[in-house]
């Protein structure tokens, strides 16, 4: 089964900003090695939710909207792709995540095809 990984930063990007640099150089090594675990697919670092651009179509027009859709404390940071046997292999990988310990979570959702 494939889920994608979500990654909620919250306050884990203040918080890991206060840590040492040797700490901070364990978080950098914890998503490194979560990277490399198998089954793992590693997603593209994303920007800061204030820095996306929305896009809908409305009535045939195409409308832009500086910042995310929807005002949101969670923002997604980053995401990957996680091959595992079930979900309690997708929770222990998600468990592994710095951003969850320190304020952020992990979304995790199967990836499943709608058409």
């Amino acid at each position: 089964m494939k889920y994608v990984m979500l990654i909620y930063q919250n306050g884990a990007l203040e918080q890991q900003a206060a840590l040492s640099d040797e700490e901070q150089q364990q978080v950098r090594a914890d998503y490194q090695g979560i990277n490399e675990t198998p089954g793992v697919t590693p997603g593209l670092p994303m920007g800061r939710a204030e820095n996306a651009t929305t896009v809908r179509v409305e009535g045939g027009r195409t409308l832009t909207t500086d910042g995310p859709f929807v005002g949101m404390k969670e923002a997604v940071g980053g995401w990957f792709i996680l091959e595992a046997d079930d979900l309690d292999a997708a929770i222990e990988v998600a468990s592994r995540v710095p951003a969850a310990r320190y304020g952020g979570a992990v979304e995790i959702r199967p990836s499943e095809v709608y058409w």
